[in-house]
């Protein structure tokens, strides 16, 4: 049984001091309450309460009372004889020089905190890391950190190391075991022959039925869409989703089927029989459900881009190439009407007002005028000219692309009955009619004639109802099916979008209704959500202070407006911002900014995260896939190397080396069982917590602020997870990767996303699945992350939302009190929020932020759900208003505080700066991503942004030791000029080429600083 997961420094470091605690740390578990200042003023000797005070948050920190109670660090010292008042901490020498006494205190302590000895807890911590290991199927090092924090929390001293990991890694072994034999135990002999048979290669095939049923579809094409239904059809066929599976839990069900798609299916052959067939369940089941995802998400391609999108393109072009025979036969009409007017109406002199009667009097005059200037014939054919290339008077604007599409039934036929058998649909009562129309469709294609009563003429807007009843083409008490399908496509990849059309099997485009809470499963979280966001199950009391807010801040803010010059009202009332000057760079900065960058110690890139790893500990959270125990040889080296060559987007060819750390072998397996984005993650939660723990990172900001921000990446190959924009991909498709920075210049988390989709629908989902670091008070984003609704949810959700507003003079403002008098503010507060409309919707209104709070339900579904055709529904409404009150308290801040206003502007410049930085390291093959699905995007991106945080980190350190040395050599430091130093410069990094994986020695923790007077000369 592998119990070795602790290295031996991690082993050194149990129940011991690892360095200085941070301040944090200090602050958490060294200050002394009221309770322990009564046991300590017990003592009447200063070294006796300093050595008392020692033993009682020493043991409260690591967990155990030292055999020397003096072994700690001296900040640790201070700070205890600081809050006790003693002027000198070297007292406690004297408290070592007596043995009984430091006993004496230790029982004292344990009986008075009623501390327990290990043994009495073992079976309880049992139980509890069993549970734990059950449901979220952490790495053993985890639960060996989260079974040490809840000892301490429990107060039972710590057993040996040897003894709590032969603990843990027993229950997770025996945790293990009883998931895949649970799993095991619910297939047939049957289905355990059809899993294992996916392990096969065919007769004349090269690979495994397992590798080819996970390969998703990567082509927008139609040959793709007949694929993707008839894969998701086979994988069905596997019968599968007939089992129960609800009571394994999702985390661990996920992770068997994320080694299931990413591990080698000879890999999988060698595992007994209950975790390999449990490892092909977890993964049959997922399979089943990315399958209809996939056909989905090609459906919602192939129809937004291939066909609408290219029949209006085709439709312009058309346009275009008819716009001259337009234009020449509009003229000659114009012509002729022109002499019609001029002759048949009466004609007045303007300088004498007298009246002539018209020149012709007959119409065969009026046609002898004409002819003089256009014959009759020229206007007969410019007559059927304009009848035949422009549409009748009745027709909409989307008749013509329309009329193109029936042409293309090609492309959709092949799929369309293949998927609505796949796809299990469903429907909200809105979308029923759509999902009934659609389900309809198998049953007319082919047919000679189709009569109106066959189809929901009902669902005939606009310009198809003209082509589905009138084409030229049809026969009387016919319809045109082809059109027909077509109308009903399009609103169905509407109704779809808006999840008014849902797929039951589907995990992504699946009814958020359904996973919101409800029932029971409500009535039991409600208290706790109210609890935590600080909202009231009565909306009365709530909204009315929400009024009262509103009301005070539009008077104070318009009381101090004469004195405010950096605001004006426009002529129509609106409200304008005077430019923000940018704020000065003075001297002093600017030559610290160069002292400090000139120290910083040139390394390459690989260095900098071996270094990183080195401080942190963040490479041991890279576990195996496999879930197996034993650490490689160098595995830190061969981490690092992957990390720039997906970090970089340079590929293995510049890492690979003569050790065997760095061989492809070596690297691609590392690659393929180690690096995944739960591991990224992970790794990037160290690298957080340890940025917030360094000192210059605290004089940037608290960690609570943070912005959210897309960076775009072009995707050249081919890929259903990449959508088109020309502004950002040119001619191709793209990804963009939604990013997360507070302001200590840690990288909270991320995600990727195709296309360029406003980033208003992901903020909520970006910050509720942050990889690490404090939860953020303030929420900066540009103004495409702006809506009423985000706005509602942000602050229901308890954040203070503010989004630059560029457009700010056309944004509404809002008020409750229609009499109130705002001032020079009247006019702009045009808006009334309706409070009785949110207090009626009050109790969805919590459902829904619950539901996001808990992670019920992703607010990307919710609010798409919110919203039809860009109009909310009337709970979105109810949001929508709620969501006004804050939008106005924001403007009503940015008028009053140009602080408040240079805050988010800083916030934002920090994000374009790592955005800057991340182009620099990405910049391999152009800096395109070359992923075709969204796992390895997402894997990428997980790398690039951990190799970020890493840069970061010890550009922070660096500079933190810089400004330190420069303050001790007698540098005009200011604490303002600090505060403006970036962590984002590379000049000392070298990114390119080949590189060094050779970690110096670092007695001191840190590479020597360079000499400032000296760094040109290397």
């Amino acid at each position: 049984m592998p119990v070795e997961f602790l290295t031996d420094e991690q082993a050194a470091a149990y129940a011991a001091f690892r360095g200085a605690p941070s301040r944090t740390e200090l602050e958490r578990f060294f200050f002394l309450d009221d309770a322990d200042r009564e046991l300590i003023e017990a003592k009447r000797r200063s070294h006796n309460r300093l050595g008392y005070a020692l033993q009682l948050t020493t043991a409260r920190y690591l967990g155990v009372f030292l055999d020397d109670p003096t072994d700690v660090p001296a900040e640790v010292i201070d700070y205890l004889a600081e809050q006790l008042d003693i002027g000198d901490a070297s007292v406690l020498k004297a408290y070592g020089e007596r043995e009984n006494t430091r006993l004496e205190h230790v029982r004292e302590l344990r009986r008075v905190l009623e501390y327990k000895e290990f043994a009495e807890a073992e079976a309880d911590l049992r139980t509890w890391v069993d549970a734990r290991a059950w449901t979220t199927g952490e790495g053993p090092k985890a639960l060996f950190d989260a079974a040490v924090g809840q000892l301490r929390e429990r107060r039972v001293l710590l057993p040996g190391v040897t003894t709590l990991t032969r603990l843990v890694a027993s229950v997770r072994e025996a945790a293990n075991q009883r998931l895949w034999d649970t799993l095991y135990g619910m297939l047939s002999i049957g289905q355990r022959a059809v899993l294992d048979s996916l392990l096969t290669v065919p007769s004349g095939a090269r690979v495994s039925e397992l590798d080819r049923l996970r390969r998703g579809p990567v082509r927008g094409s139609g040959p793709q869409m007949k694929w993707a239904p008839d894969q998701a059809e086979e994988i069905a066929d596997l019968d599968m989703r007939a089992l129960d599976v609800s009571g394994i839990p999702p985390r661990r069900l996920a992770e068997l089927s994320r080694y299931g798609v990413d591990g080698k299916a000879s890999l999988l052959k060698r595992h007994g029989d209950s975790r390999r067939l449990a490892t092909l369940l977890a993964t049959a089941v997922y399979l089943t459900t990315r399958a209809v995802d996939d056909a989905l998400d090609l459906l919602e391609v192939l129809i937004a881009t291939k066909l609408l999108a290219r029949a209006e393109r085709e439709t312009v072009k058309e346009k275009i190439k008819t716009l001259p025979k337009v234009e020449r036969a509009g003229a000659k009409l114009a012509t002729a009407f022109q002499v019609v007017f001029d002759t048949t109406s009466e004609q007045v002199d303007t300088d004498t007002g007298e009246v002539s009667p018209p020149k012709v009097e007959t119409l065969t005059a009026m046609w002898e005028r004409i002819e003089a200037v256009v014959p009759r014939h020229e206007l007969a054919a410019a007559i059927a000219a304009l009848f035949e290339l422009t549409p009748p008077l009745d027709s909409d604007a989307d008749e013509a692309w329309r009329a193109m599409l029936v042409n293309r039934f090609g492309t959709v036929r092949p799929f369309l009955k293949l998927l609505i058998k796949v796809v299990d649909f469903g429907a909200t009562p809105e979308g029923l009619p759509v999902l009934t129309a659609l389900k309809s469709l198998p049953d007319l294609m082919g047919r000679k004639k189709v009569g109106p009563k066959e189809i929901d003429t009902d669902l005939l807007v606009g310009s198809w109802r003209r082509l589905v009843l009138s084409a030229p083409h049809l026969e009387p008490d016919t319809v045109d099916w082809k059109a027909f399908t077509f109308c009903v496509l399009e609103q169905f990849h509407r109704m779809l979008r808006r999840r008014e059309v849902f797929a039951k099997n589907s995990s992504k485009w699946g009814d958020p209704r359904a996973k919101l809470l409800a029932g029971e499963a409500w009535e039991q979280a409600k208290p706790t959500v109210l609890a935590s966001l600080n909202l009231a199950a009565g909306a009365s009391e709530h909204l009315t202070a929400r009024a009262a807010l509103l009301d005070g801040t539009y008077r104070e803010v318009a009381g101090r407006l004469p004195d405010n010059a950096q605001i004006a009202f426009d002529d129509d009332g609106r409200l304008h911002f005077a430019a923000l000057e940018p704020e000065p760079e003075p001297a002093s900065l600017l030559d610290l900014r160069a002292a400090v960058n000139a120290m910083l110690p040139r390394v390459d890139l690989p260095e900098v995260l071996l270094e990183v790893f080195s401080w942190t500990g963040a490479d041991q959270v890279f576990t195996s896939v496999t879930g197996g125990e034993a650490r490689l040889k160098d595995l830190p080296v061969t981490i690092a190397a992957l990390l720039v060559a997906h970090g970089c987007n340079v590929g293995y060819t510049p890492v690979i080396g003569g050790i065997d750390a760095l061989k492809y072998g070596r690297l691609s397996h590392v690659d393929q069982t180690y690096l995944r984005l739960a591991t990224y993650r992970a790794a990037n939660a160290t690298l957080i917590e340890h940025q917030a723990a360094v000192g210059l990172a605290s004089a940037w900001g608290g960690g609570l602020v943070a912005s959210v921000d897309g960076m775009r990446f072009v995707v050249p190959v081919p890929s259903v997870y990449a959508r088109p924009d020309p502004k950002f991909f040119g001619r191709r498709g793209g990804a963009t990767w939604l990013n997360m920075i507070n302001d200590q210049a840690a990288g909270l988390g991320g995600k990727a996303v195709a296309g360029t989709p406003r980033d208003s629908l992901y903020v909520l989902d970006v910050l509720y699945d942050r990889d690490g670091g404090k939860r953020p008070e303030m929420i900066v984003t540009d103004t495409a992350s702006y809506s009423d609704i985000v706005f509602g949810l942000l602050t229901l959700a308890g954040f203070a939302y503010a989004p630059q507003l560029a457009d700010l003079p056309d944004q509404k403002m809002w008020r409750i009190d229609r009499s109130a008098d705002y001032g020079a503010f009247q006019d702009a507060a045009r808006g009334r929020v309706d409070l009785a409309r949110i207090e009626r919707h009050w109790e969805d209104i919590l459902r829904i932020i619950g539901s996001i709070h808990t992670g019920a339900v992703r607010a990307y579904d919710v609010i798409r759900m919110l919203s039809r055709v860009g109009r909310p529904t009337p709970l979105g409404d109810a949001i929508a208003h709620y969501g006004r009150i804050a939008k106005t308290l924001h403007i009503l801040r940015l008028a009053d505080e140009p602080g408040y206003r240079r805050q988010i502007k800083v916030q934002a410049n920090l994000q374009e700066g790592r955005h800057a930085l991340a182009r620099k390291i990405f910049h391999g093959r152009a800096g395109q991503l070359y992923q075709r699905y969204q796992d390895g995007m997402e894997d990428q991106i997980g790398a690039l942004g951990l190799v970020l945080n890493a840069l970061v980190l010890f550009n922070t350190r660096y500079m933190d030791a810089a400004v330190t040395q420069l303050r001790e050599d007698g540098f005009d430091v200011r604490d303002e000029d600090v505060a403006r130093l970036s962590p984002f410069v590379h000049h000392h990094i070298n990114m390119l080429g080949r590189y060094s994986f050779q970690l110096p020695e670092l007695p001191g923790g840190l590479r020597p600083l360079r000499d400032p007077d000296a760094a040109d000369e290397e």
